[in-house]
């Protein structure tokens, strides 16, 4: 039976605690919260028994022993929670974004190397299925060569809480989610970004909620994010509003069910080309699925021997440079290369 720790009782820890208890073999033997009233609640809520209630993280190893812990801490606390718990041998399943710097991330996965630790980050939106589809698409060359990717973020959520007093808060908290999933669809990486970021009249965020960017991938493709989370009305879902163009075709998913593609045929009028819809495959039977119980099932595997998650910290920092690049562009109005 394998030993798992949660640190952080916040309201993201229900979908964390629940996906652990649909995984076989593993025990739930300690959480931990800077609250440990916050702690107990989630205990008594998933009817947890006697297990260890810690407010740090170093008491949460020494009391429980465990062989994983769950980080569902605030970014601010992330290097330290995922740097005890790899020194006391334990991998890590983290929620994004990996680190707060990049000199961060990088100290984190040397450290996670050094150790013989997975260090792995939960980017749980690799995990939906139309995103898997479409990287199977592209693959399969339904459109042809991607040529580029275009996405439009539009909602308006009033979370309370630090969020709305957050600086670069489109950017720094939900961004990453899509900038990840063009990265994978793509099966490219990001070269350099040009960004632009406001905050709305009508905004109720401290700063930075609404941006556009223009990241620069290689092969010459061109990724355009525009978002906003202050955009009332027709909203888009969670997931982005997506159209990518190929050399043949182009595919567009309006981030819930609808996927489509259509490809060019013979030249009609001297003007346009006829089209014609191009199949979308379907899932692999080897394509993990499930959000985030797909991104804790694969790392449990990969504990147990299994191989190395997709989203594990020295690919995912791909991603958080694509973050961290749109902020400083947007800092200081200029081209920003991207680097690791």
């Amino acid at each position: 039976m394998q030993r798992a720790v949660l640190i952080g009782c916040g309201a993201m820890s229900r979908a964390w605690l629940a996906a652990a208890k649909t995984i076989d073999n593993l025990q739930i033997v300690g959480l931990a919260d800077i609250n440990p009233d916050a702690a107990r609640a989630r205990a008594a809520e998933f009817e947890l028994g006697d297990i260890v209630i810690a407010t740090n993280i170093e008491d949460l190893i020494a009391e429980a022993r465990p062989d994983v812990v769950f980080d569902v801490v605030i970014p601010g606390a992330r290097h330290h929670i995922v740097s005890t718990a790899l020194a006391a041998g334990c991998h890590v399943l983290s929620e994004k974004p990996m680190a707060e710097t990049l000199d961060q991330a990088r100290d984190l996965i040397a450290r996670a190397r050094a150790a013989g630790k997975l260090h792995v980050v939960v980017q749980n939106r690799r995990y939906l299925e139309g995103v898997r589809r479409i990287r199977n698409a592209i693959e399969a060359g339904a459109i042809g060569d991607v040529t580029s990717i275009h996405c439009d973020f539009f909602l308006a959520p009033h979370f309370g809480g630090f969020r709305e007093t957050m600086d670069h808060v489109l950017l720094l908290d939900m961004a990453i989610h899509t900038f990840d999933a063009a990265r994978f669809m793509s099966a490219n990486v990001p070269e350099a970004v040009y960004c632009r970021e406001w905050n709305p009249k009508n905004s109720w965020y401290k700063q930075g909620s609404s941006a556009a960017a223009i990241f620069e991938f290689g092969d010459g493709v061109i990724f355009n994010y525009r978002g906003s989370w202050c955009a009332d009305g027709l909203m888009t879902s969670w997931e982005s509003a997506w159209r990518i163009v190929g050399t043949r075709g182009t595919l567009v998913w309006d981030g819930h069910q609808d996927i489509r593609a259509e490809v060019a045929g013979q030249a009609i009028d001297g003007l346009f080309s006829e089209v014609a819809a191009s199949e979308i495959p379907p899932l692999a039977e080897s394509d993990r699925t499930g959000g985030h119980l797909g991104v804790m099932q694969d790392f449990i595997a990969a504990t147990r021997g299994g191989p190395e998650p997709e989203t594990v910290g020295h690919q995912n920092i791909n991603s958080l440079a694509m973050v961290f690049g749109a902020i400083e562009s947007a800092e200081t109005g200029r081209r920003v290369e991207i680097t690791i």
